[in-house]
């Protein structure tokens, strides 16, 4: 099944009628957003577009200048198409849903917003879902090639992962590159032996699950903690599955911190991803700040736009200092 079909078949008809009838490459789309009342709209390359009753995408200054000619979501259609999503088993993904997400099949995650039922500071369920995105899985093989090399360590005869922080700005593609760097360590390239790896997914997105399972290849010496608060899943990971490396998306909390030196003081390597512009952004942040200064780090990758419009990495040592910048047009998305 081609991606193209792979995602169609995730919406009822008549919306797959119109997204079929979109000139442009799947695997370039990377969010489909559904509103009560509002606009069909599309993030494809980085842009939104609005799109079309014929599935044409409109640029939104089109809308906003009172050229109506996109497709508006009715409530009936999205409450019709959460249905579908689901294959009217809401209540089996009900656990995920009080985060604000499930997971399907193919590992596209629908994120979901409307009126929340509280219970105290715990969210029991989410009624009246009026919000739709799909985020739409993109498994890119290969992106971590330019970077791979410079995050392993010697010490006698032993090679090591050395403790490595990603940090990007949203939609750099830092969860991409550390998906792939996640399937690198597992499987170990180049003649680096693969090692063991522990993933704390709280938002489905590094294995995509679907039923337990990794839609995504995170390679085969890896075990995944999905759905489960960052840091309880990292102690639950180093007590129960003895991981080489611990592998956790965006980190930023003061329990993340206090999880990450647990992790540390145990033995393992991390592998980890933060919101940011540089590592200077990094430093001024209480918590994350203070791990830089320990010395939790010994590599950064900091993400960032190049002059054409490429994807660039900078890698730092663990003193901040320029090691060297990959840079590759469409290599890291």
């Amino acid at each position: 099944m081609d991606r193209k079909e792979e995602i169609l078949k995730i919406f009822p008809k008549e919306l797959r009628q119109i997204l079929s009838q979109i000139q442009a490459e799947f695997s370039e789309i990377q969010e489909i957003r559904l509103r009560a009342g509002q606009p069909l709209m599309m993030v494809c390359k980085g842009r939104e577009y609005l799109v079309g009753e014929k599935g044409q995408l409109l640029e939104p200054e089109r809308e906003a200048a009172g050229v109506r000619s996109a497709y508006i979501i009715s409530p009936l259609q999205l409450t019709q198409t959460t249905e579908y999503m689901s294959s009217y088993s809401l209540y089996a993904a009900e656990d995920e849903i009080r985060q604000g997400f499930f997971t399907i099949r193919g590992g596209h995650r629908i994120g979901l917003a409307g009126r929340a039922v509280a219970e105290g500071q715990e969210i029991r369920r989410i009624k009246f879902i009026s919000f739709l995105n799909v985020r739409v899985a993109h498994e890119v093989i290969g992106c971590a090639d330019g970077v791979m090399g410079e995050l392993y360590g010697r010490e006698e005869g032993r090679v090591s992962f050395l403790n490595t922080l990603l940090i990007s700005p949203p939609r750099m593609g830092k969860t991409t590159l550390l998906r792939d760097m996640i399937r690198q360590i597992s499987r170990g390239e180049n003649g680096i032996p693969g090692m063991t790896v522990g993933v704390v997914d709280e938002r489905s997105e590094l294995g995509a699950c679907y039923q337990g399972v990794p839609q995504n290849d995170l390679g085969p010496r890896t075990d995944v903690m999905d759905c489960c608060p960052k840091a309880q899943g990292m102690m639950m990971l180093v007590r129960s599955m003895s991981p080489q490396v611990v592998a956790v998306d965006e980190i930023g909390s003061g329990q993340d911190a206090q999880a990450l030196d647990y992790v540390r003081n145990c033995g393992c390597a991390i592998a980890a991803t933060a919101h940011g512009f540089s590592l200077e952004d990094i430093q001024g942040r209480k918590d994350l700040g203070r791990l830089v200064a320990d010395g939790c780090f010994n590599r950064f990758l900091v993400l960032a736009r190049g002059k054409r419009g490429e994807r660039a990495v900078r890698i730092l040592d663990g003193k901040g200092q320029l090691i060297r910048i990959v840079s590759e047009r469409g290599a890291i998305c």
